[in-house]
């Protein structure tokens, strides 16, 4: 038992609740699985990956599959060695859709050089350090369109891949708030008070573990997320502590799952945006996923985002 689960135990136990079970709705139709590990043999057909544990999954690529390598690629096509997360169905063993070398960096600029390759150092909160940034020339006038200020202070949403350890940027994930990272609008008086479910915007981060099942919280209190850029959102979101069951609800793909607070959701918290997969979502990130969390929820990685419901 991890210290997450053993936390929701105990605080059901002094609250005289049942704790609740972490997974899928049942509601949701046939369950996705997301598979994550290294690409060790891949052919037009089939693709064998060696897991975090050091087992092995071999996955039949199913005729419609699709690929995502810095570009859209055939599954076939996909380089050994590469680290990936895969979409997957009858039980996670048929292939519907893979992203190679994936990473999002999510943060406050502290510095940008360069003339062609942008080069970005990027403060992605106190439980995540430091991050070194690239936006290669080819992919600068399509970033700088949803991000204008390209400055310190301001905030950076991109996805891309991993190359040497370095992330390079390829596409925007949001449009870049219009106001500094520390200034952050405060809650409309519309969202205050206690509400059975609140609608945004919900995203992924990298800065999980691989195969983690879970989500990072905006609200969470310092003490509790040790973590002293928490409690920041432009949503009245109400306080949960780490290890609270949040059920969260892909309005567009209408899959649901209760995942834990395992973490701060601090700089998710800092970006008043929306999401426009299926229609609209009210301003503000909600929530922010593991990227196998988003994967099973319906979540296409490329989009960074889903509308989201979450109670």
């Amino acid at each position: 038992m991890n210290s997450t689960e053993r936390r929701r135990i105990l605080a059901a136990a002094a609250l005289g609740r049942t704790p609740g079970h972490a997974g899928p709705d049942r509601e949701s139709g046939d369950p996705l699985h997301a598979v994550t590990g290294q690409i060790v043999d891949v052919s037009p057909h089939l693709l064998i990956v060696e897991t975090e544990e050091g087992s092995e999954e071999r996955l039949v690529i199913a005729p419609w599959a699709t690929a995502w390598h810095g570009a859209d690629v055939a599954p076939g096509d996909l380089p050994l060695g590469s680290r990936v997360i895969i979409r997957a169905l009858r039980d996670g063993k048929v292939v519907e859709r893979v992203w190679a070398d994936l990473t999002r960096m999510t943060g406050t600029i502290l510095s940008i050089e360069g003339r062609r390759d942008l080069h970005l150092e990027l403060d992605c909160g106190p439980h995540r350090g430091r991050r070194s940034v690239v936006i290669p020339y080819r992919t600068t006038g399509r970033v700088r369109v949803r991000h204008p200020q390209l400055e310190p202070g301001y905030l950076f949403d991109a996805i891309g891949v991993r190359e040497d350890g370095v992330g390079h940027a390829l596409l925007p994930a949001t449009s870049q708030p219009a106001y500094p990272a520390r200034a952050v609008p405060t809650p409309p008086p519309a969202y205050g008070g206690p509400q059975q479910r609140i609608s945004g915007t919900a995203t992924w981060s990298d800065a999980f573990d691989c195969d983690e099942r879970g989500a990072a919280y905006p609200m969470v209190e310092r003490s509790d997320a040790a973590c002293p850029d928490a409690e920041v959102s432009c949503v009245g979101l109400p306080y949960l502590a780490i290890g609270s069951l949040l059920k969260v609800r892909n309005v567009c793909a209408e899959r649901a799952a209760n995942l834990p607070v395992v973490a701060c959701g601090c700089m998710a918290g800092r970006f008043c945006d929306r999401c426009v997969e299926c229609g609209t979502s009210p301003r503000g990130r909600i929530v922010e996923l593991s990227p196998s969390s988003f994967v099973e929820l319906g979540g296409e990685l490329t989009k960074g985002c889903f509308n989201a419901r979450v109670g």
